[in-house]
C-alpha cells in the first residue's frame, strides 16, 4: 500500500514538471513571435521624400465662357442693276488683298451705253463751237448796229445753253465710266471670304450680296463675364482662350462693354486674338482672365493625392508615421498647387510616392533630388510677369 502511494506520488511529480516545461517552451515561442511580429511592424512600408508648404506669388484669374465671332465682317455686293454674272473668282475660306477682284459681271451692255454717252459729248462739244462761233460774230457786229441787241443776246444766250448741254453730257458720260466699273467687284479690305452666294450667269439687283469677308482675317473671342468680376477686368488684360478641342491660344482684352444684360447679369468682354490658329468663327470656347497676383500657400502637385473626388495628403509625424488628411486646394501655377485650408505652414507632407501608402504606415525619409529642392525654391520666389 505504501509503495503505491509512492508511485503515484511520483508520476504526479513527473506529469507537473512536463506541463511545466511545455509552458516555458510554449512561452518561449510567443514571446519569439512578438518580437517577429514587433520587428516586421517597425520596417519602413516605402522610402519617401518629404517637404512643407511654401509660400508663393500666384497668379489670380477668373474663368469664363463664350463665342468666337469675326472682328468686323463686310458685305460684298452689286452696285451695277440687271446685270449678268459672268466670272466668279474666290470661294469660301479664300484670303483676299484689298482691291482684289472677286468678280466681274458682263459688260456688253455697259459698254454699249459708254459709246453712247461719248457719241453725245461729241455732239454737244460740235454744238458748243457753233453757237460759241455765232456769238462771236454777233458780238463783232453790235458796234455797226447791223443786228439788235436783242438777236445777239440770243446768240450768246445759244453760247451757254450748249455750254451746259456739253457739262451735262460730260458727267453722264462719267456715270457710264463708273458704271463699266461696278462690272469688276473687288475686295474692300483684305480678309478671308467668310460665305459666297455668287452664282455664275445670275442676273441680279443692285445691292444684292454676293460674299461676306472678315476684315483682316481678325477673330475675337466675345466672353460671357459676370457682372461681379467686370470691375476687375481691364483693357489690355491677357487671356489664355482655349477653343473646343483646340489648343490654348494668348489674347488679349480689347474692350469691356458699358452695358450689362439684365437676363442674365452677364457683360460681354471682347478679346482680340492676334493668332487665332485653329479657332473658327462661331466656336465655343473657354478663358481665363489674368487680374493680378497674390501669396498662397502651396504643395508640388505631387504631394497631392485625389481620391474619391477629394484632395488628400499624407502628414509625416514625429515617429514617421503617416497619416492620410483632406486638404482643400485652389489654384494652380506650374507644378505648383494652392493649399486653402486643412494644412498648416508647419506640417511634413510626403512629397513623392503617396500614391502607395496607407494610413499608418511607417516610411523611411530620404532627401530630395537637386532638380526637385530647386525647382520649389525657384516656385516659391517667382512671380508671374504682370499683364
Amino acid at each position: 500500500m505504501i509503495r503505491r502511494s509512492r508511485q503515484v506520488l511520483l508520476s504526479a511529480v513527473a506529469a507537473l514538471a512536463v506541463a511545466a516545461t511545455a509552458a516555458l517552451v510554449i512561452g518561449a515561442r510567443a514571446s519569439a513571435a512578438d518580437e517577429k511580429k514587433a520587428a516586421v511592424a517597425a520596417k519602413p512600408a516605402l522610402s519617401v521624400v518629404v517637404t512643407q508648404p511654401q509660400r508663393a506669388t500666384m497668379p489670380v484669374s477668373t474663368v469664363a465662357n463664350g463665342n468666337i465671332a469675326a472682328w468686323q465682317e463686310a458685305s460684298v455686293g452689286t452696285e451695277a442693276n440687271g446685270l449678268r454674272l459672268a466670272d466668279v473668282r474666290v470661294n469660301v475660306g479664300d484670303v483676299v488683298k484689298r482691291g482684289q477682284v472677286l468678280a466681274t459681271f458682263s459688260p456688253d451692255t455697259m459698254q454699249a451705253d459708254l459709246l453712247q454717252a461719248r457719241a453725245a459729248v461729241a455732239e454737244a462739244e460740235a454744238t458748243l463751237g457753233d453757237a460759241a462761233a455765232n456769238a462771236e460774230r454777233a458780238k463783232g457786229l453790235r458796234a455797226t448796229g447791223a443786228l439788235s441787241e436783242a438777236t445777239i443776246n440770243q446768240y450768246v444766250t445759244a453760247e451757254r445753253t450748249a455750254r451746259a448741254r456739253l457739262d451735262a453730257q460730260r458727267a453722264a458720260l462719267q456715270a457710264r465710266q463708273l458704271k463699266v466699273g461696278q462690272t469688276a467687284v473687288v475686295a474692300p479690305d483684305a480678309g478671308v471670304i467668310s460665305s459666297r452666294s455668287a452664282t455664275v450667269g445670275a442676273v441680279l439687283p443692285a445691292g444684292q450680296e454676293l460674299f461676306r469677308l472678315i476684315r483682316q482675317g481678325r477673330l475675337e473671342w466675345r466672353a460671357e463675364v459676370s457682372s461681379s468680376d467686370l470691375a476687375q477686368i481691364k483693357p489690355g488684360a491677357r487671356v489664355t482662350v482655349t477653343p473646343a478641342g483646340g489648343a490654348p491660344i494668348a489674347g488679349s482684352v480689347r474692350m469691356v462693354a458699358p452695358t450689362v444684360d439684365p437676363q442674365t447679369r452677364n457683360g460681354i468682354v471682347y478679346v482680340d486674338l492676334p493668332e487665332p490658329a485653329s479657332a473658327r468663327a462661331g466656336m465655343f470656347a473657354r478663358g481665363e482672365f489674368e487680374i493680378g497676383t497674390a501669396s498662397a500657400l502651396t504643395l508640388p502637385q505631387s504631394a497631392v493625392q485625389l481620391r474619391e473626388g477629394f484632395s488628400y495628403v499624407f502628414r509625416v509625424g514625429p515617429d514617421n508615421k503617416v497619416t492620410q488628411t483632406k486638404i482643400e486646394t485652389g489654384r494652380r501655377f506650374g507644378d505648383r498647387i494652392e493649399v486653402i485650408r486643412g494644412l498648416g505652414a508647419d506640417a511634413r507632407v510626403v512629397a513623392l510616392g503617396g500614391g502607395f501608402l496607407a494610413e499608418g504606415d511607417t516610411v523611411r525619409i530620404v532627401d530630395a533630388p537637386a532638380a526637385m529642392t530647386a525647382g520649389a525654391a525657384s516656385a516659391a520666389r517667382a512671380t508671374p510677369p504682370k499683364p
